[in-house]
């Protein structure tokens, strides 16, 4: 707790007055001042638009160091995570706190598989919704719709841990099954014999009437993209998680809100940005000096998407691990796409360039995410949901950090009034 690393004191000069506020310091030496008593003792609020500046709650999930380029789950280099990990032991060391041993990550792949399934009822769901459906829509109505089908999870803490695993193994299923109805084809069950990432694969790509042979390069791939999406900090999304869930909210309903949260463009559906904008580079001739010299331009609304980022000030960890899984599966797949052609050139412009090198715009991990799915079959706007699948762990372990700490409130943010002041109330009859 935060009480127990208080290594110094801040003086605030309020003119008539000085305040004292404590600063704790956290385990990888992050300093924080505490303002918790700031308005009850002065009646001043502290202004911070998008509240980069502050701290609503301690966290021992993730570690993100901006400067440095360093991203850490619960003490792990993510690096060592993608390469040497399966997704579903990044989600059990998020959710439990540790890296499971192989007992433990076999009983823990068999309680997945056995929740795989959707209530067949809820096939009814994905035969109304409108067939160009967004999938983010999809996934966040059934992401909540699991609170009816489920309602137990509220009675017991046991409980609670099933509603995290339904909710890992069943957004899968959910997600390919949303896949086969926007192409008319029928719903790819989950397989006992499969891992979660076969599962994946096979639920959107197998066929009645084709086989599809699960290549373990795709699968390894499908498992480092889902651990660099795991958890990041206090992002938009983990956020709105949180928030809501300090109503009181079921984890249902405040994974649904994330869900909400990360399919904009700013935020999880970046990656879909990148493509498209891609895309738009290859149809109008592939001239990467034109794109870049349009980004710089402060008169042209063109922005380059998949570079910088809003904590990194380097090179993006996961940016990094992203690239050469991109690598290894273009080769796998014998795959000679001309979009990763100009995100070479791209990156190789934006690094030698001093408008870009100065703002510290380096590729992020958007960048190469979505050349790798376009690659493995994925459609575009699949990407998001993909985004979601890998987060999920990590919006879990919030929620229960949440829930487990003492001095958590319900989140209520202040603000700066600038609106009008008392006008005097004009009966309708004379209002001109």
């Amino acid at each position: 707790m935060l009480e127990n690393s208080k290594t110094g004191e801040a003086q605030l000069d309020l003119g008539d007055r000085k305040i004292t506020l404590p600063i704790y310091t956290g385990s990888e030496g992050e300093r924080a001042i505490d303002i918790r008593k700031l308005r009850a003792d002065t009646g001043l609020i502290t202004y911070d638009p998008g509240y980069v500046n502050s701290g609503a709650c301690e966290s021992s999930i993730t570690f993100l160091d901006g400067e440095k380029g360093i991203l850490r789950y619960r003490g792990y280099e993510i690096e060592d995570l993608a390469e040497h990990c399966e997704f579903i032991e990044v989600a059990y060391l998020l959710i439990h706190g540790k890296l499971p041993t192989k007992t433990e990550r076999q009983r823990y792949a068999k309680l997945l598989n056995r929740n795989s399934m959707l209530h067949e009822d809820m096939q009814a769901f994905f035969r109304n919704y409108p067939e160009r459906s967004h999938p983010m829509a999809v996934a966040s109505a059934m992401a909540v719709s699991l609170s009816s089908f489920y309602p137990e999870m509220e009675d017991a803490e046991e409980e609670k841990s099933i509603a995290a695993t339904r909710l890992i193994s069943k957004l899968r299923t959910m997600a390919a099954f949303s896949y086969k109805k926007s192409i008319g084809e029928p719903f790819v069950y989950p397989s006992s014999k499969m891992t979660y990432c076969e599962n994946l694969l096979n639920m959107m790509f197998a066929s009645p009437v084709s086989d599809y042979k699960v290549d373990p390069v795709l699968v390894k791939a499908m498992n480092q993209l889902l651990i660099l999406h795991a958890d990041h900090e206090q992002n938009a999304s983990t956020s709105v998680v949180r928030m809501v869930g300090s109503t009181g909210a079921n984890l249902y309903a405040s994974v649904a809100a994330g869900i909400c949260a990360l399919w904009g463009p700013l935020h999880g559906g970046a990656n879909q940005e990148v493509m498209e904008m891609l895309e738009t580079i290859h149809r109008s001739g592939g001239d990467v000096d034109k794109m870049i010299a349009r980004a710089k331009d402060p008169e042209d609304n063109f922005r380059l998407f998949g570079f910088g980022h809003r904590v990194y000030k380097t090179y993006d960890p996961r940016a990094k691990v992203a690239k050469k899984v991109c690598m290894e599966v273009l080769k796998k797949l014998g795959v000679n796409d001309p979009l990763l052609d100009i995100a070479m050139k791209l990156e190789e412009r934006a690094l030698q360039d001093e408008y870009f090198v100065k703002r510290k715009l380096y590729p992020n991990v958007d960048f190469y995410t979505g050349i790798t799915y376009r690659a493995m079959g994925f459609p575009t706007d699949m990407f998001t949901v993909l985004f979601a699948i890998g987060r999920l762990p990590g919006w879990i372990s919030q929620w229960y950090e949440l829930h487990s700490d003492p001095s958590q409130k319900i989140n209520r943010p202040r603000q700066v009034y600038t609106g009008p002041t008392i006008r005097q109330f004009v009966p309708i009859e004379q209002r001109t």
